[in-house]
């Protein structure tokens, strides 16, 4: 397995510095701005832009042109205009984040599986969400929250840190990319997933640019990107993704690190014993081992913690037989290997592995794992801690023999997860016991936004008798 070969385990810094696609088109496009009134060519312009990313290819330059949501003008912009720009893309963005017309059935919005009260996460405790024409279509995998995903890198085989970030010759494995299978890079082309799917919003292009020129919205649409976007159904699809992308790298909305966690990384505020106990339960290798891949510290640069390390790993969770899918007993999701994904299909060293997704607001999920098994975090750490001394809680009994792993085929048996907590056998004692699993749990309640710290006690009364 990837991430006990190569030693994963021990990384504890990320990749500082990601961009998301908004920073990237952003950064683009100020610096064609600059190039635009210093020198007035698009070639400058991109010239310019790869003084601000280096690393990106004249290809990558090309493909923010012509996919971005606003493409690098001949002669530039101001910063006020890239600005005004990118405000009207949101603005449209979030309307057709909200906007049920997107869908087949006109019920199903982004909204209505990405819920801003649940962190843009499933707003019930369904393993699965439904949808299609009649909404009754069940999907195959739990809906992502879709938060903190600015510091996703895309996919890779074979990823290594920067020396500046960790050990450059440690190869970690295949990681990043967007979906339980890493198998999208870009959150437009994550968009593009649920409108389409057939079993989730189950539209097409065509049916989605009709939607945008009927909707109240479609002046504000067509003032976002210009006169000519309702041209072909082509351009008004591509537009539509692309301000979706916009609207979900809005920075306090996404990414807005309030939790109590970031006020206790930055001395704002105090930890109880019971969090500090799961703190200590969680980055201990040899209890939970949870930061191995969801990374609690800081990166080297200082930035907040994502709390994951955006790896594929394969945790062997009991197969969920209340899945339509999983009622033919020859089907597996087998995650990077499919069968949603296929590039990877056929080699055996990618299947049964899923991206590990950060811990961010993860109390106020009620589905847990990509087949949405488990619906409490305790159940969660439970099966972390007893997946291999107790297996018989987890997974089938037949005739007296438990039936691990059932939702993986034994032939790839190796690629799964064997670094603590899962380095027992039946008979041993569990990684953590019921009370350090309730501790672990309390710490994991200290990472949802909104924190308010409590206000000073007012001693009003004594006050007012003091100043007669």
């Amino acid at each position: 397995m990837w991430r006990e070969v190569a030693g994963l385990r021990t990384r504890q810094a990320w990749r500082a510095g990601w961009l998301g696609a908004l920073g990237v088109s952003v950064s683009v496009m100020l610096a064609a701005c600059d190039a635009g009134s210093a020198q007035g060519g698009g070639a400058q312009a991109a010239t310019a832009a790869q003084s601000v990313h280096p690393a990106m290819s004249g290809a990558q330059m090309q493909k923010v042109s012509a996919d971005g949501a606003a493409a690098i003008p001949a002669g530039g912009q101001t910063r006020a205009q890239v600005y005004e720009s990118v405000k009207k893309m949101t603005a449209v963005g979030k309307q057709l984040f909200f906007d049920p017309s997107l869908s087949l059935s006109g019920k199903l919005a982004c909204a209505s599986c990405h819920s801003p009260q649940h962190a843009f996460g499933p707003p019930n405790a369904l393993s699965v969400q439904f949808g299609g024409q009649d909404m009754r279509q069940q999907g195959m995998r739990a809906a992502h929250d879709i938060k903190y995903l600015q510091k996703v890198p895309s996919f890779t085989e074979h990823y290594h840190d920067s020396d500046d970030e960790g050990d450059e010759s440690v190869d970690a494995g295949p990681t990043g990319g967007l979906m339980w299978d890493g198998r999208v890079n870009s959150a437009h082309d994550q968009a593009r997933m649920p409108l389409t799917s057939t079993f989730e919003m189950g539209s097409t292009p065509q049916k989605v640019a009709a939607a945008v020129k009927a909707a109240p919205y479609a002046n504000q649409f067509r003032d976002a990107f210009g006169e000519r976007v309702f041209d072909s159904d082509d351009a008004t699809f591509k537009a539509v993704l692309q301000a979706l992308e916009v609207f979900e790298e809005t920075p306090e909305l996404f990414y807005p690190y309030t939790s109590k966690y970031d006020a206790f990384l930055a001395g704002k505020a105090q930890l109880t014993k019971a969090e500090l106990r799961g703190l200590q339960l969680f980055n201990d290798e040899t209890k939970g081992n949870c930061a191995s891949c969801h990374i609690s510290q800081r990166a080297l640069d200082g930035s907040a913690p994502a709390f994951s390390d955006f790896g594929l790993i394969a945790l062997g969770v009991p197969r969920n037989r209340t899945l339509a899918v999983n009622h033919d007993p020859h089907f597996y999701d087998l995650g990077a290997c499919g069968p949603e994904r296929t590039d990877l299909k056929g080699q055996d060293e990618y299947c049964g592995i899923f991206r590990t997704p950060t811990l961010r607001n993860v109390a106020l999920r009620k589905t847990f794992f990509h087949n949405g098994i488990y619906h409490s975090l305790e159940e969660v750490v439970r099966f972390y801690a007893e997946r291999d001394t107790n297996p018989e809680k987890f997974y089938p009994v037949v005739k007296g023999k438990v039936q691990k792993f059932d939702d993986l085929p034994k032939k790839y048996w190796a690629n799964l997860n064997t670094d603590p907590p899962f380095d027992r056998k039946p008979g041993d004692k569990p990684a953590l016991d019921e009370s350090e699993i309730r501790d672990v749990v309390a710490f994991l309640k200290t990472l949802t936004d909104g924190y308010q710290p409590e206000a000073p006690q007012q001693h009003a009364d004594a006050h007012i008798v003091s100043s007669k």
